[in-house]
């Protein structure tokens, strides 16, 4: 399997001088998912967990709804300039025949479609539902998954050049972290892990993201039944009103012990103050 770090020489400048050495940096390489030999689409990632991976964006394209759904999924043969095998080219076999889709609607914010057409795609495309209710957590439990998150990303430690995606249980306990150069990649890794453990639609859990929260995260989290998203960074307006249509817990600026709730703030428990009127 192709290494997920590589070293290239560079030139470092500062105030107390310079010095040439190797760099320790993130590998991208394409990815091409064929779906019974037919080419669905290319992504640029951080080779590694490209099952889960394939099982993630499968599910989050609503193509897939169980791991049992997908026979095989198998590399193609394929080298490099060395002779050895790149592992670049995954061919995934399905229970049930399907046409392959020409064009992806939902994972480009360059498709064209208007907000409403994106949200009415997602809504009656999902196989899981977001329930009325769903889990609460304390705040405190929410502010504490960054970090294990963060302590989690070891090739970021080594890069910088990594976003992580965590899935974790309302006790802050975490399952599983997924790095990718790709934030939709990371999460499409750990939703893919998740629904290859049986815990796809995951209702009762939460997923925090070291990137901002573009719709299209928001959208794999609704096709994976999840009800809560945290992320470090910032909401975009289409994420907000999709997490707001399909009763997602958006949560943005997730920044030690403070934080942004967008929607359905009521599964958020705050005791330490009364919340202050706009």
């Amino acid at each position: 399997m192709s290494r997920v770090t590589a070293r290239r020489r560079m030139r470092r400048i500062s105030p107390e001088g310079e010095i040439q050495r190797p760099d320790t940096l993130a590998v991208e390489e394409p990815l091409e998912i064929r779906i019974g030999a037919a080419p669905l689409m290319v992504t640029m990632r951080t080779p590694g967990n490209d099952v889960d991976l394939v099982h993630g964006f499968l599910l989050s394209e609503a193509m897939i709804g169980a791991a049992e759904e997908i026979v095989a999924a198998r590399y193609c043969s394929g080298t490099d300039d060395e002779g050895r095998n790149t592992y670049n080219v995954l061919d995934v076999t399905l229970r049930t025949p399907t046409t392959v889709p020409t064009r992806n609607v939902l994972t480009t914010g360059a498709c064209g479609l208007c907000g409403k057409t994106a949200l009415d795609e997602v809504r009656t495309r999902t196989k899981f539902p977001l329930p009325d209710n769903g889990p609460t957590l304390d705040r405190r439990v929410l502010s504490g998954m960054t970090d294990t998150l963060r302590a989690q990303q070891a090739v970021f430690e080594a890069t910088g050049g990594l976003h992580g995606a965590g899935l974790f249980t309302t006790d802050g306990t975490v399952l599983a972290v997924r790095e990718d150069i790709g934030r939709h990649n990371a999460v499409d890794k750990l939703l893919g892990w998740a629904l290859r453990e049986n815990l796809i639609p995951a209702h009762d859990l939460v997923l925090v993201v070291s990137s901002r929260a573009s719709f299209e995260l928001v959208q794999k989290a609704v096709m994976a039944g999840i009800p809560m998203l945290a992320a470090v960074s910032a909401p975009s307006s289409l994420a907000v009103d999709l997490a707001a249509d399909a009763g997602l817990t958006l949560v943005g600026f997730l920044r030690g012990d403070t934080m942004n709730v967008y929607t359905r703030p009521d599964r958020v428990l705050n005791e330490r103050a009364a919340p202050q009127p706009a």
